[in-house]
């Protein structure tokens, strides 16, 4: 039992290891085939680890998950709420365009009134509400936004820039202009990713 334990692990991490490959060369539509075939299992046993692509992807994206996460963790010790929000929605926004496929499977999950804890969604939706309540508490966000319209317009601005010729500074540019509005006059030198201002630089990530 221990020597099959153990080639179930060699197995896994072998299996993760030729999808995170995948998956950055070919995004969320990724073949679970050519993966099996990389790593050298059968398709079965990719399936008995990762029962659907959704599973599999989350795999994939688990260690950024707990970055992003702990970020928040860190931010909400930040003097300024608002501050600290933009700051990690934009590291979000960023992360979302630089690891293809990350933003496909945020779009796949749709609010719900039971999600999955373990899910991706779930657990940024965890890290990041703090953030948000804390700021409509300061006043610096109006209080009908909710979390899930923050996480849309982000996924969003990663899916619509992630064929960009510069996709990370054209997502900076439009973050910047959801922050913004549309009036020049409103909030500009605070957003994430303006020269001078208390967030973000447009390179951080």
């Amino acid at each position: 039992m221990t020597g099959q334990r153990s080639d179930a692990r060699r197995n896994y991490q072998r299996i993760l290891a030729v999808a995170e490959a995948e998956v950055a060369a070919h995004g969320a539509e990724a073949s679970q085939e050519q993966i099996a075939r990389t790593a050298g299992v059968g398709s079965a046993t990719v399936r008995r680890h990762f029962p659907t692509r959704r599973a599999l992807l989350e795999a994939v994206f688990q260690e950024r998950i707990e970055g992003l996460c702990e970020r928040a963790q860190r931010l909400s010790a930040t003097e300024d709420g608002r501050t600290a929000l933009l700051e990690w929605l934009h590291s979000f926004v960023l992360y979302a365009v630089s690891a293809r496929g990350f933003a496909h499977i945020l779009s796949y999950e749709p609010p719900t009134e039971n999600p999955a804890p373990s899910s991706c969604g779930s657990r940024i939706e965890a890290a990041g509400t703090p953030l948000l309540q804390r700021a409509i508490r300061d006043k610096a966000v109006a209080p009908h936004v909710t979390f899930h319209d923050l996480l849309t317009l982000s996924v969003g601005i990663a899916l619509a820039t992630e064929h960009h010729q510069d996709p990370d500074a054209q997502a900076g540019r439009l973050f910047r202009l959801a922050v913004e509005g549309l009036s020049p006059e409103q909030g500009t030198a605070k957003a994430p990713g303006n020269a001078g201002s208390s967030g973000v630089s447009g390179d951080d990530s």
